[in-house]
């Protein structure tokens, strides 16, 4: 029986390895093509993949377990539930991966893309670029179809002129500029605030107009500091929450 592939990825020593096994296999079933298999590989076979001991890899598969994204079966195997979906608050301890998890999982409408002026709001990322390209989408609940929020993202034209749209439907624009692009990410800056739904919001989200929304900003840089895209998302306040863990060491 084919196993489902999951993506890889450079594991940050200073950072739980369990936790970023788990959201980088967490981001791999959330952003699944329905073609692909639901059978996991081997606990072994995993271990080898992302590069650890098969204990850490247990601890990363019982996260998804808990969650219920996946489920083991003694002699049988571990399978990914077919309705997986996001459901519980993530948890964020530094990793990009956790950023694309976070993303992943929903239906992603396109519904607009073009080059604009530089907002004035964004002046101070772009200031070596007059015109950035944006790109307007929608994300539901896949097994509801309630809209869950709506997303902006402002992206340097070098970056963009290498993006497919088609990208764009299946994964979070962290997970296209790093892995499709190439962009070499170094860090992601999030903002998080309590707004009110405007006339725009409240219409895509389908939430009365003036209700309490969460308005994200997200801002990834390279390796140089040099901003790459800018992420405005608004946010249905009665779905999500967001649970930051600072590490001290």
């Amino acid at each position: 029986m084919t196993s489902f592939a999951p993506d890889s990825i450079v594991l940050n020593r200073k950072l739980p390895l369990w936790y970023q096994v788990s959201q980088s296999l967490r981001a791999s079933i959330l952003g699944r093509s329905p073609q692909d298999p639901l059978r996991l590989p081997t606990e072994e076979q995993l271990a080898g993949h992302y590069g650890v001991s098969v204990l850490t890899m247990r601890q990363a598969l019982k996260e998804l377990e808990d969650e219920g994204l996946i489920s083991r079966h003694r002699r049988r195997g571990t399978f990914i539930e077919p309705q997986a979906r996001r459901g519980s608050p993530v948890r964020l301890l530094g990793s990009v991966d956790a950023i694309v998890a976070q993303q992943s999982g929903m239906t992603t409408e396109l519904l607009d893309h073009g080059s604009v002026p530089v907002p004035g709001e964004l002046a101070e990322f772009f200031p070596d670029v007059r015109e950035v390209s944006t790109y307007h989408r929608l994300r539901s609940d896949e097994k509801t179809g309630e809209p869950t929020n709506h997303a902006r993202n402002y992206v340097r034209p070098e970056l963009a002129a290498r993006i497919d749209l088609d990208d764009l439907v299946r994964w979070p624009m962290t997970k296209v500029l790093r892995d499709e692009v190439g962009a070499d990410i170094s860090r992601i800056t999030d903002t998080v605030e309590a707004r009110l739904a405007d006339p725009e919001t409240s219409k895509l989200l389908q939430v009365p107009l003036l209700s309490p929304i969460l308005h994200y900003t997200g801002v990834t840089y390279d390796a140089d500091g040099r901003p790459l895209d800018v992420a405005v998302i608004h946010y249905r306040g009665d779905r999500f929450s967001f649970t930051v863990t600072l590490d001290a060491t």
